[in-house]
């Protein structure tokens, strides 16, 4: 439905100025910033996605993702018998057999997500994507982040681009798809929104905001215009998208901000895994950290937490 995007105007000032009064949010305190951050924990997709990643350190990985927080921390919280473990364990697709093995082998039902279609740039022929797409889901991800080519977006190709993620939506198969939009090389707030829309009306489980290696990359302003693109196509379609913030989101801190962001702009429904991830590949230390204080009272050490 090219109507749909092909008037879109988006009022930037007025976003930034949005965008500002996010970050002045007072942040919530004591029980409620755990109960938050132990939410966040759930969403977040716990990741990897380094050169020099081995079978050790991707076991290391999916270990943490079992067990994210020490087990007496979430006793002394009374939630030890609650299952808190992350989204997903996020890898490169060679490493997804390592990621599956070690999770079954640890006994739990966490999916493995794989970044493919040409990651992180999208610079590659579109039967290379489709392979690469095919490959993690038969290795075993039952999650694909795939990159859109962000000149099919810069040029205005949108039927182009339609159909390149409608192809990769295919070749997922029963594996859900998060569409990565790079919106740090998008150009625009517009292109962001329309690139959205189109990304969803392809048959996108998820729409996330970046690779994580752009020089910007998730951001409240990007955030804002995204999740209005969601509620729209909720509106006219009745379908619910995800919503997956990416790269550069460190702190406990600005973990709960998009969370209160996502309740504020769509809902307490979407605050499931089903419909919201975090990114992220250090954050989940901070968070630690945070409620290891919280139940404590003192910081802590460096050998006091396992890090993923």
């Amino acid at each position: 439905e090219l109507g749909w995007i092909s008037k879109v105007h988006v009022n930037r000032p007025a976003v930034e100025r949005h965008a500002e009064q996010i970050k002045k949010w007072r942040t919530v305190k004591g029980n409620w910033q755990a109960a938050w951050l132990l939410k966040a924990v759930t969403c977040i997709d716990l990741t990897t996605l380094s050169g020099d990643d081995t079978s050790s350190n991707v076991h290391r990985l999916c270990f943490k993702a079992k067990h994210p927080i020490r087990e007496d921390l979430l006793k002394a919280l009374d939630m030890h018998d609650k299952g808190i473990t992350v989204g997903a364990v996020c890898v490169y697709p060679a490493r997804v057999t390592d990621a599956v093995n070690a999770l079954k082998a640890a006994g739990c039902n966490i999916p493995v997500a794989s970044v493919a279609a040409g990651f992180p740039s999208g610079q590659t022929p579109l039967e290379i994507k489709l392979a690469e797409i095919k490959l993690a889901v038969e290795y075993g991800a039952r999650e694909i982040d795939i990159v859109i080519s962000r000149s099919l977006v810069l040029s205005g190709q949108w039927e182009g681009l339609y159909e390149e993620i409608r192809q990769c939506r295919e070749a997922c198969g029963e594996a859900h798809m998060k569409t990565i939009l790079a919106t740090g090389e998008l150009g625009s707030l517009a292109n962001v929104y329309r690139a959205s829309m189109i990304a969803m009306m392809a048959g996108s489980d998820f729409i996330k905001t970046s690779t994580g290696k752009e020089v910007e990359n998730a951001t409240f302003p990007v955030g804002v215009v995204m999740m209005r693109a969601i509620k729209e196509y909720y509106w006219q379609t009745g379908n619910k998208v995800g919503f997956k913030p990416a790269g550069g989101i460190r702190t406990a801190e600005e973990a709960i901000t998009w969370l209160m962001l996502v309740k504020e702009e769509l809902g307490v429904e979407w605050l499931t895994p089903e419909l919201f991830r975090l990114g992220a590949s250090s954050l989940l230390e901070d968070i630690e950290k945070q409620i290891f204080y919280h139940v404590t009272g003192c910081y802590a050490l460096q050998h006091d937490l396992a890090t993923a």
